[in-house]
């Protein structure tokens, strides 16, 4: 609730509109800025979001967060003193990253997903 309300207000005070794609996760519903603030401000923040979840069986999204984290580790974790070399330094690190066939070792088959999602397939 504080990052959400510190992104409104410190981040983005200007934008008309915030969209936010988030998880399902308990914490990230917008109850979760009524148990942090009064009422009002709680209203006051929601009214400038814009909020889609990402769906409930959506690991394939798994894949993106643990590339993320690793680009966050690896290349981000210095401080990046202007745009142009923060451009360079992603350049650089995904190069590296595509070179070395970086890999996930992905479970999950679409054969499970006919399992675990049968009501989201049509009945042939």
């Amino acid at each position: 609730a504080e990052e959400i309300k510190y992104m409104v207000d410190e981040m983005y005070p200007e934008a008309e509109k915030i969209i936010l794609v988030m998880d399902n996760l308990n914490t990230h519903k917008p109850s979760s800025l009524y148990k942090a603030f009064k009422p009002e401000e709680a209203r006051r923040i929601i009214k400038k979001l814009e909020i889609h979840y990402t769906p409930k069986h959506g690991s394939w999204l798994d894949i993106a967060e643990i590339e993320l984290n690793v680009m966050t580790r690896q290349c981000l974790s210095q401080k990046i003193p202007d745009i142009e070399t923060l451009r360079e330094e992603l350049s650089a690190w995904e190069s590296e990253r595509n070179n070395s066939y970086a890999l996930v070792n992905w479970q999950f088959r679409t054969s499970d997903a006919r399992i675990k999602l049968a009501s989201l397939y049509p009945k042939l």
